[in-house]
């Protein structure tokens, strides 16, 4: 069954359930903080980054996933713009009704109306289930990424 749902750019009152979202699953929950000072202070930079753009899902007025997407501008690839998405969630209790795959079409709907020709992101090696998800929808593995905590 697909639900009907609604993205928009999200509102800063809005940043509690985000959080919520990114807490509810087994990486989030070790590493997202009670204090929303620090979020609401994202939320604002972010907004002042013409290219970074913090997107939620709605049914009934009620936030039921989100999505960070920030468009780059670069020289390889034929001085490809690009898309990058992060924190790509969806409410447990709205599984399986068909949202990531709306919420992903909105991701490349937003990534091609902003001139990009490539939709990229990372995931954590143990998000299985997600894996699967995106390779089902077209997604290729072909790199290996790094991180380094400063």
């Amino acid at each position: 069954m697909t639900a009907t749902v609604a993205f928009r750019e999200a509102r800063r009152d809005e940043v509690p359930a985000i959080l919520a979202l990114l807490r509810d699953d087994m990486l989030g929950q070790g590493r997202e903080g009670d204090d929303l000072a620090p979020y609401l202070a994202a939320y604002d930079a972010m907004q002042a980054e013409a290219a970074n753009h913090l997107i939620v899902g709605l049914i009934d007025a009620q936030v039921i996933a989100c999505y960070q997407i920030t468009f780059i501008a670069g020289l390889s690839l034929s001085a490809a713009r690009r898309a990058q998405i992060e924190g790509v969630r969806v409410r447990p209790d709205q599984r399986g009704r068909r949202i990531g795959e709306a919420l992903i079409r909105d991701a490349e709907a937003r990534a091609r109306t902003a001139g990009c020709t490539l939709l990229q992101f990372t995931t954590n090696r143990s998000r299985s289930e997600a894996h699967r998800f995106y390779d089902r929808l077209g997604f290729t593995p072909s790199h290996i990424g790094y991180k380094k905590s400063l």
